[in-house]
């Protein structure tokens, strides 16, 4: 089998799973970064050991909170619902992900935009009143106090473009193979050698698919594996620190790990999901309340939760080489059908 015969079921197989998502959060961050001479000092004489300049902040941080805290949310509900796609260029969205995803993204979105629309409205009292602030704390820079405030309010984009500064934007891209590249039949010498070097540089381009698409999907049943042996290991030292003994939020998190797992395994890891799955049926039936009451049933539960982690910790050894031999067996069938 061809290296492109093998690429083209792997990548079709990736494909029909999931799609790219690029997410992108633009605001004005309020910051200048302040040189030697912003302070009317020679740059020459200035010692990094005795003075920082750097970045420092034209507004107070309470001024754009509201942006950074969408802007990490945005993040974290990306992140928890996608794998980093080769080297990180996009992130890999399972397909059941993806409405939970989109109607997350939408209302992030609406929350930006309503504040941007608040803080566009009050840009111009709040530069004001920075720049207030900016002369009270430049007084006792002497000669250099009217050169560092020129520099500060320089700094402020005009109002009229500051709605220029804020963005947020979602972009979802389905995977597809690259096309192959056109081999013109030529009897010149010069034409020859091009063509050539270009099916050299498309082989080349194939391995390198070939070896990016492999650790992709390594790394990402590897990831699932190393969460359900930390979730586990997390709940053990849990339970063993609680008087108390187990709490049903505690049971939740479990079950909400499960759910969250069969939706992620884009990749077919039907070991563990199998284990999660036997461990939900055995383990997770039952109350947080009847495990108190029940001690024999409470040594059950520590025994299921030491059993998976072990299970886990066993399967992230193995790097993900199991599932990864099964994952593009079904778009090779259907190419082999289909030729």
């Amino acid at each position: 089998m061809s290296q492109t015969q093998y690429n083209l079921p792997l990548l079709e197989a990736v494909c029909r799973r999931g799609v790219l998502c690029a997410t992108s959060v633009r605001y004005w961050r309020g910051c200048k970064r302040l040189n030697a001479e912003d302070l009317g000092l020679d740059p020459a004489n200035v010692s990094d050991r005795l003075i920082q300049l750097g970045h420092k902040r034209l507004v107070p941080r309470e001024a754009l909170a509201a942006f950074s805290l969408i802007e990490s949310r945005a993040h974290a509900l990306v992140e928890g619902s996608s794998f980093p796609f080769l080297g990180g260029i996009a992130r890999f969205v399972p397909n059941p992900r993806l409405a939970g995803l989109t109607e997350g993204l939408d209302k992030l979105r609406d929350e930006f935009r309503e504040a941007t629309l608040d803080f566009v409205a009050g840009y111009g009292p709040l530069r004001e009143k920075a720049m207030e602030e900016w002369r009270e704390a430049a007084r006792n820079l002497n000669d250099s106090a009217e050169r560092l405030l020129i520099t500060i309010e320089q700094s402020f984009p005009p109002a009229g473009d500051i709605t220029k500064r804020f963005g947020f934007e979602s972009k979802f891209f389905q995977i597809a193979a690259p096309e192959n590249l056109r081999l013109e039949v030529s009897e010149s010498i010069d034409q020859m050698e091009i063509v050539d070097q270009r099916r050299r540089v498309a082989e080349d381009a194939q391995r390198r698919l070939q070896s990016d698409l492999d650790g992709f999907i390594r790394e990402s049943v590897t990831t699932l594996r190393e969460e359900t042996a930390r979730l586990a290991a997390d709940v053990l030292a849990t339970i063993d620190g609680s008087e108390g003994g187990v709490h049903q939020r505690t049971l939740n998190r479990l079950t909400s790990f499960i759910d969250s797992f069969r939706s992620l395994n884009f990749a077919g890891d039907s070991h563990l999901e199998s284990t999660l799955e036997r461990f939900r049926q055995e383990l997770l039936t039952r109350s947080a309340e009847d495990y108190r009451n029940d001690s024999n049933a409470m040594q059950s539960l520590r025994a299921g939760l030491d059993q998976l982690r072990s299970n886990a910790v066993a399967m992230v050894r193995t790097e993900g080489r199991d599932v990864l031999s099964r994952f593009g067996q079904l778009g090779g069938r259907k190419l082999a059908v289909a030729s």
